[in-house]
């Protein structure tokens, strides 16, 4: 087997250390250690957008919001989604990962970045959700390991009962707020329903090396009237 190569080395702006390496044709990164995406995961992360996304029509001049850049898969898939007057928001905690998708990443999932839809926000997307005057039609959070496994620790807020709420507030009426995970949380899903959310809990295909058989993605859309 090839070895990993290591193409760059930075830190975030919480501290923790993240790693990009390369190994053939699959790119990985590690945060702290652990592996926290790799091209390999390139399914799952466009089904967020793909089912995030689905109840916006063709001709909707859509405002979408997505959490996380990673390797991009999630940001392409949800420009590929909608319409060609939408705006797609993405916020990327880590400046390096956005660096990393310009020098080394870009062609991975068509450069979304360089499309003029796309918006670049660095810094942190729960202050985009609770500072935005103005509301997504989605929100796709694609945001570390899920609701209950986290690289970065004040991640956790976004899943938590007030993280929830002010998803909603964000969110137009009939808006869907989509969620990865490396596996499934049956606490967030009550949470989730708690808040007065539709809820679906979708299993879709993992990693094509095995990192999970299946991944999960949440959709749950606010109800209209609500």
């Amino acid at each position: 087997m090839k070895p990993w190569i290591e193409l760059a080395r930075e830190s975030a702006p919480d501290g923790e250390e993240l790693v990009l390496r390369r190994r053939g044709h699959e790119y990985l990164i590690v945060a702290g250690g652990r592996d926290l995406m790799s091209s390999e995961d390139e399914s799952s992360s466009r089904a967020l957008a793909e089912l995030g996304c689905a109840h916006i029509t063709s001709g909707q001049k859509a405002r979408v919001l997505v959490g996380g850049l990673g390797m991009g898969y999630t940001l392409r898939a949800a420009l590929d989604a909608t319409a060609p007057a939408a705006c797609v928001e993405v916020a990327e905690f880590v400046p390096a990962v956005a660096a990393w998708n310009e020098e080394f990443l870009g062609e991975l999932a068509g450069q979304p970045l360089k499309d003029p839809r796309c918006e670049l926000h660095i810094g942190d997307v729960r202050r985009r959700i609770v500072t935005e005057s103005t509301t997504w039609d989605a929100i796709l959070l694609d945001v570390d390991n899920g609701p209950s496994a986290h690289a970065h620790a004040a991640n956790s807020a976004l899943y938590s009962e007030r993280g929830i709420d002010h998803a909603w507030q964000a969110l137009k009426p009939g808006g869907v707020l989509g969620v990865w995970s490396f596996s499934d949380d049956a606490r967030f899903t009550r949470r989730l329903e708690k808040r007065g959310f539709a809820v679906e809990m979708n299993p879709v295909p993992g990693s094509r090396k095995g990192r999970g058989k299946h991944h999960v993605i949440w959709t749950a859309r606010r109800r209209k009237g609500s």
